[in-house]
């Protein structure tokens, strides 16, 4: 099976910490030369640092908030003028939880920003050069919610289907031109999001996120939360040369959690 990564160029996003931090150390396993994004300067620059290496990779960084798209998008424009992305990972924390109809406008307008905005712009900053090598991959990182939206997620559930959407609609745009465009859908995993959601239902039923975490897990086949680098595992394979078949699908990682099929 190739998995070889070897001269490949990956961006990959919000990889400072959890999902983003194990894709970028699995596609630099394979060879990769990987810049990692996020907002901070100081745990960007740790993460890239600590990065697997040969004399041949070179890894770096990018502070840039993603709400901000026209800063975002020179940002990468300059990177890949200098070496053009052939990877690009979209991965950014959910928005907060919440009934959806209890959802203001500015909440969606933000999440829509810095997600499905986000995720365009980098995309465009990056497709010349995949264009031009005639090899590309494009995997976002979403959540089960594309399938079976999930209770008191509602801004999110609705953002994450839309970015689904756009993604499935680039796959069949950019796959003459010998770039993939998939989805990871990963369940609960143990990140900081997953933090985020215990600590939202806590206070929403006054249950002890002990209570709540444990009831999670109930739901899901496996009777635990993934582990980040299990998530990182299917995009570095989605990645991969051995993936050029694969395009336009969602891969969840869940545990076997989701009763679709």
């Amino acid at each position: 099976m190739d998995l070889n990564l070897t001269g490949r160029h990956a961006l990959v996003c919000g990889a400072s910490e959890g999902i983003g931090r194990a894709a970028a150390h699995e596609l630099a396993l394979l060879g990769a030369d990987v810049t990692v994004l996020a907002r901070r300067e100081e745990s960007l620059r740790e993460v890239a640092g600590n990065l697997p290496r040969t004399d041949h990779q070179h890894h770096g960084w990018i502070a840039a908030d993603v709400a901000d798209t026209d800063k975002l998008r020179a940002q990468v424009e300059a990177l890949v003028a200098g070496k053009p992305v052939h990877i690009l990972v979209n991965n950014t924390g959910g928005p907060p939880g919440g009934a959806v109809c209890n959802a203001d406008i500015p909440a969606f307008l933000d999440a829509f920003n810095k997600h499905l905005v986000a995720n365009h712009t980098l995309l465009q900053a990056v497709l010349p050069g995949m264009r031009t090598d005639g090899w590309g991959r494009v995997v976002n990182v979403i959540s089960t919610s594309v399938r079976e939206p999930i209770a008191n997620l509602g801004v999110s559930n609705t953002t994450r289907g839309a970015v689904a959407s756009w993604a499935k609609t680039l796959s069949r745009e950019l796959a003459g031109d010998g770039i993939t465009v998939n989805n990871v859908l990963p369940g609960f995993t143990e990140t900081g999001r997953i933090a985020q959601i215990l600590s939202d239902r806590a206070k929403a039923t006054g249950q002890s996120e002990q209570q709540i975490a444990d009831g999670m897990r109930k739901t899901v086949p496996a009777g635990r939360f993934a582990q980040p680098g299990e998530v990182a595992a299917a995009i570095a394979f989605l990645c991969s040369p051995a993936a050029a078949y694969i395009n336009g699908v969602s891969l969840a990682v869940d545990g076997g959690r989701m009763q679709s099929i």
